[in-house]
């Protein structure tokens, strides 16, 4: 199934505190929170299955913060991330317990906890929370309104909304295949009102961005460029 594309690689768990922000409570929600904190500008991750511990995930919040945004990666799975080794309880009986519409109702909560304390603009990255119909699927409903003046799909499905969005596959990818991604190009370019990006990235699968092999010199390298790609953006719609 195409699904299991979205359990694949997942992240070494780690022992040790990883990152330099902390975490925190904000709208209701543990989260991992970093950069500086009197900042107008946020960004909110969304993360995969895998949850908001995930080191590399929280690596690139911190890469994002070094740019001067307000970043924070909400534990929207509270404290219960997708283990892949419970032959109990696969990714259907998974999602079951944590599905979308319940993120997005966090994520709002998120967002106006942001607006309260004073930030003016907020981005939304997403990456993919396991099956066809999820994936980014939280950042998609904030960008279909003014909850979020920016968006960034990585590993996506879905493209409508209103906020600028990038969206960046993969070439090998179950979910959305290039076939696909092409169609999400031509759905932006038909709505000139919003600014939309779509890129391809040769070489690589679904997850690639935050689920890389360190030492896989090339997929680093391009997760890498997918991260300057998200980042760019961000300072391009927000700042």
């Amino acid at each position: 199934m195409s699904e299991t594309q979205c359990c694949e690689n997942p992240p070494t768990p780690s022992t040790m505190s990883v990152g330099i922000g902390c975490v925190a409570e904000i709208g209701g929600l543990k989260a991992y929170i970093t950069g500086p904190p009197d900042a107008k500008l946020a960004v909110l991750l969304v993360s995969d299955v895998f949850g908001y511990e995930a080191p590399k995930l929280r690596k690139l919040a911190d890469k994002v913060a070094s740019s001067g945004f307000y970043v924070v990666v909400p534990d929207f799975f509270y404290g219960d991330p997708f283990v892949p080794d419970n032959p109990e309880r696969p990714i259907a009986v998974w999602r079951q317990s944590h599905g979308t519409d319940k993120g997005f109702e966090d994520a709002i909560r998120v967002v106006s906890a942001l607006r309260s304390e004073g930030v003016s603009a907020i981005g939304a990255a997403g990456f993919c929370w396991g099956g066809e119909s999820s994936c980014c699927l939280v950042v998609v409903e904030l960008g279909k309104s003014d909850h979020i003046q920016a968006a960034v799909l990585l590993h996506p499905s879905q493209v409508t909304v209103k906020a600028p969005i990038a969206v960046l596959g993969a070439e090998y990818d179950k979910l959305s295949p290039p076939e696909l991604l092409k169609q999400f190009e031509e759905i932006l370019s038909a709505k000139p009102e919003v600014d939309g990006y779509v890129k391809i990235f040769a070489g690589v699968e679904h997850g690639w961005t935050v689920r890389y092999k360190d030492e896989d010199e090339a997929v680093v390298k391009s997760a890498e460029e997918a991260h300057k790609d998200m980042l760019d953006w961000f300072n391009k719609h927000l700042k």
